[in-house]
């Protein structure tokens, strides 16, 4: 079991706090629209708060590749956060420099400064050594919550947290949560163990795939990605998304003797368009499919066979959807899937966007067990991969 040092290990008291959160949330207009990811670094940031820490809050928005660029500034999640917490949020308009560094020097206990995006810096995602130092000079103390990150080796995860001591860096609640359920999977006792995998494309997901092939008793596979391993066994799938260049990946795993038993849709649903379809039917497996239909979702045996399976599981791990799940009729599979690991009496964990939002919109997230806010970080967890920011909190 990784063990790390936590945020209530720290002598807070007075200090200046340099917290790397993931607030890397959804934005329409302007405005934050999910406020998941804010909410849960609030149980780390009032623990600090209330043993008068001073909070440099660092965090980063989309993909500004290096440049300052407004739309992807902070400072509406800044207004969100001040509303969470009804505490007025300090605001600095650079993450280093003088400006930041004197904000954050002037906080009082338990007061919070917000500062402008990391990655308006190339050399945040270089982990560059000296921009690290720069971040260095703001805070007395290191937490990360940031698990969301914690699979990138950047300069607010990986470079400046090697400039503390041990004794003074450490994991906020969140990320000690995350690994806490994570665990569960990867040293999996609680089985049966149902794994359930969706999304658009095998790759990127190839190595929690054969992970999961090893770990799991029972693989669900949804999405595009069961049209490739439909493809891979001789189907033709007409205007399918199939991931052709992980053909013969999906070939391989098919043809694997491992402990898992993988399952695959037996029908689909099929549509000629899917944001707007005009045309939308119900078919076998092996049925044929004209050149201008899609799969879009899987069937209703399939719901009812991988809801079976569902239910009598002992421990969930959910990553991408079934379908299509932001248009209405491809939206049954999905859907129908969160109801029944919600309802399967097991503990489950759901990571990755999508997978996320189709629990939320389901109405089932609060009988999950963990909603994991990292994706693409739990994936490689998942796999056995080490995770830089995970590995500088690390202890023994």
């Amino acid at each position: 079991m990784i063990k790390v040092n936590t945020v209530d290990q720290l002598d807070l008291r007075g200090a200046i706090v340099f917290y790397r959160v993931d607030y890397n949330v959804p934005m329409e207009d302007g405005r934050v629209t999910d406020t998941t990811r804010i909410e849960e670094t609030l149980p780390t940031l009032s623990f600090m708060r209330e043993r008068e820490a001073r909070i440099v809050i660092a965090a980063h928005l989309g993909r500004p590749k290096g440049q300052r660029n407004e739309k992807y500034s902070l400072k509406p999640v800044r207004d969100t956060l001040a509303e969470m917490i009804n505490v007025e949020v300090q605001w600095a308009d650079d993450c280093v420099g003088p400006d930041a560094v004197a904000k954050a020097k002037a906080l009082p206990p338990g007061g919070v400064l917000l500062l402008e995006n990391l990655r308006f810096h190339a050399e945040e995602e270089k982990n560059d050594p000296e921009f690290a130092k720069q971040l260095r000079e703001l805070a007395d103390l290191y937490v990360d919550d940031a698990f969301g990150g914690a699979h990138r080796a950047h300069a607010s995860i990986v470079g400046v947290a090697e400039l503390y001591e041990p004794s003074k860096r450490a994991a906020g609640f969140l990320m000690v949560k995350e690994l806490d359920f994570l665990q569960k999977i990867t040293n999996v006792s609680e089985r049966p163990f149902v794994a359930v995998l969706g999304g658009a494309k095998i790759a990127g997901k190839i190595e929690p795939l054969e992970a999961m092939i090893k770990l799991a008793d029972h693989v669900l596979i949804g999405g595009g990605m069961a049209n490739t391993f439909l493809a891979a066994k001789g189907n033709a799938l007409g205007a399918s998304l199939v991931d052709a260049e992980s053909l013969p990946v999906a070939t391989k795993i098919l043809a694997a003797n491992e402990r898992a038993k993988l399952h695959l849709p037996t029908d689909l649903v099929l549509g000629d368009n899917v944001k707007a379809p005009t045309k939308v039917r119900i078919v076998d497996v092996g049925s044929e499919i004209a050149s201008d239909e899609m799969a879009a979702d899987i069937g209703p045996k399939t719901i009812e066979s991988y809801a079976a399976i569902l239910s009598s599981a002992k421990t969930i791990f959910w990553n991408g959807p079934m379908g299509v799940f932001e248009t209405k009729e491809f939206s049954a599979g999905t859907l129908a899937v969160a109801k029944a690991v919600s309802h399967a009496g097991a503990i489950s964990i759901v990571g990755g966007g999508e997978s996320v939002e189709a629990v939320n919109e389901s109405g089932y997230a609060d009988r999950i067990s963990h909603i994991s806010t990292g994706g693409g970080a739990s994936l490689e967890f998942v796999s056995g991969e080490a995770l830089p920011g995970v590995e500088v909190l690390r202890v023994g």
